[in-house]
């Protein structure tokens, strides 16, 4: 557990001692806060839906410029045969790097906190809501994070990474849309509903979350962590 932790705070240290991370978290703050503001006095509601609505297109830019380096650049840099001959497995590494990422995001999704301050102050939101929208971000996140860091460690181009890992959100959050389930038939439409990311985010930010809804979100993130060990654990790096 001390090799996991140190190899988090290294990582999550990394985004810190370069502008990567400042930028990172400075874009996610004013465009979500802008565009908030935006829907926010339109609508006229003490509401934060519009927030949460806007938060898995965001993650769909901002966490893969997150996770790209985080395999890429150790492969392209050399580091990464130093790391992977310390007495760690694969999967811990692994889990370190999802655990740094998850920090990261936590961060992120902290500094928000003066969004729901502000429409508190101007009415009564539905605190249920407002903590289920939290929750749902932290789940969705995480699977993002989970794949991309999987694309990280099969490709040493940052830029593949990051196109890659968004097109695959993409695709699993689009694959939920009432547009494109209209066109398939109803066995195909079934799967694709399932296994969208849309559909359990949205079920989240009804107010209820279901043991369902997390058991499908923990899976996919296993999944996605599996995979990543699988392919870091394939090369022999002594």
């Amino acid at each position: 557990m001390n090799k996991i932790l140190t190899i988090t705070k290294k990582e999550l240290n990394s985004y810190f001692n370069s502008p990567l991370g400042y930028i990172v978290v400075s874009v996610f703050l004013i465009i979500s806060g802008w565009l908030f503001i935006q829907t926010f006095f339109v609508i006229g509601q003490a509401s934060l839906r519009s927030f949460f609505n806007l938060l898995p297109v965001l993650f769909m830019f901002i966490i893969p410029a997150i996770t790209m380096s985080s395999w890429s650049e150790e492969k392209r840099s050399g580091t990464i045969e130093v790391l992977m001959t310390f007495p760690i497995s694969a999967i811990k590494v692994v889990i370190a790097k999802f655990f740094s990422n998850f920090v990261f995001l936590l961060i992120m999704l902290a500094l928000t906190i003066a969004i729901p301050i502000m429409v508190t102050n101007l009415g009564a939101p539905d605190s249920g809501i407002i903590w289920a929208g939290y929750i749902g971000a932290l789940l969705l996140g995480s699977v993002y994070i989970a794949i991309g860091l999987w694309i990280s460690s099969v490709t040493k181009n940052q830029i593949i990474s990051f196109l890659v890992t968004a097109a695959i959100i993409f695709i699993f959050y689009m694959v939920g849309n009432s547009l494109i389930l209209d066109t398939m038939p109803n066995s195909v439409a079934a799967v694709g509903k399932f296994l969208s990311f849309s559909t359990h985010f949205n079920s989240i930010l009804r107010g209820v979350i279901s043991l369902s809804d997390i058991f499908y979100y923990i899976s996919v993130i296993i999944f996605f962590l599996f995979l990543n060990a699988r392919a870091i654990s394939l090369k022999n790096w002594k």
